[in-house]
């Protein structure tokens, strides 16, 4: 299918070129025999570059265009990179693996950072989980911050679409799929999904409650998309912490990143006392 795109693409360039030599070469007054003498080529190139039938060298063109008094200028644009493996980002890193580790504890197949191309566009999926028995895939985009939620939904519906191929390459066999977006349990998250409730309650109608439920049940699944928060450090069974706007009435464990990042780095023998960052425990 690709072999047919790309002849058509060549014939379009060639007639746009051959307009340009044409228009060119008429506004100046020359004959084809006179613009092949400036460009030091044949006259056979001149007709066949004007028809469009011409394979010219990169070398010919310039030179046809330089007889003409025409400036070239050869722009080359590659793939446009959405995202991108975030192997630098610690906290991210560091949530991937805990969704990553829960998933598969529960009985999921999962993969990280996968990468997606649609020959103009380069992503990388987050994380991908697949419940063999039901067939159902999950596209997980993980979350430290939350800073332009437009560029998330965009992000994550190209994600969704790509997903099934996707898995499809890693030997997986999905029959319906789902999308979530995980966010670190921090104020400064919440602060972010208190602000833009109603977009969030519109875009991702499936919360933390519903989407523990699926993690039993995969049937359950529905095609919208799901929110929740989480807390890398906790070892509670119910591990996906649901929002203020979802009912919680306990603080979260975390400030912002970079507290999120000390409380890591700090070596602890366990969840750290309330009294060091003025918190209670979290409670879903």
């Amino acid at each position: 299918m690709d072999r047919p795109r790309r002849s058509r693409q060549r014939v379009t360039v060639g007639v746009r070129l051959g307009r340009i030599v044409r228009d060119g070469r008429e506004r100046m007054g020359l004959s084809k025999t006179g613009l092949a003498d400036r460009a030091a080529v044949s006259r056979q190139m001149i007709a066949e570059l004007e028809d469009g039938s011409a394979n010219p060298t990169l070398d010919t063109v310039v030179a046809v265009l330089d007889g003409l008094g025409l400036e070239v200028e050869v722009v080359v644009r590659g793939p446009v990179t959405i995202g991108g493996p975030r192997s630098g980002d610690a906290a991210h890193a560091i949530c991937s693996g805990y969704v990553q580790r829960r998933l598969e504890a529960a009985g999921w197949k999962t993969a990280r950072e996968v990468r997606i191309d649609d020959g103009r566009y380069v992503g990388w999926i987050d994380l991908l989980a697949f419940h063999e028995p039901t067939g159902v895939l999950l596209v997980i985009e993980i979350k430290t911050r939350i800073d332009d939620l437009g560029s998330i939904e965009r992000s994550m519906d190209w994600y969704t679409r790509a997903a099934m191929n996707a898995a499809r390459r890693l030997g997986w066999r999905p029959l319906r799929i789902g999308s979530w977006l995980v966010a670190l349990a921090s104020d400064e998250v919440e602060t972010r999904i208190h602000d833009d409730r109603q977009t969030f309650d519109a875009a991702f109608p499936v919360r933390a409650a519903e989407m523990t439920a699926l993690l039993v049940d995969p049937s359950r699944l529905r095609r919208a998309r799901g929110l929740a928060l989480i807390d890398p450090r906790s070892r509670r069974r119910t591990w996906l912490i649901r929002s203020r706007i979802d009912g919680r009435r306990s603080d979260l464990p975390y400030r912002g990143y970079g507290d999120f990042m000390s409380n890591v780095r700090r070596p602890t023998t366990g969840r750290r006392p309330a009294a060091i960052s003025g918190r209670a425990s979290v409670a879903p």
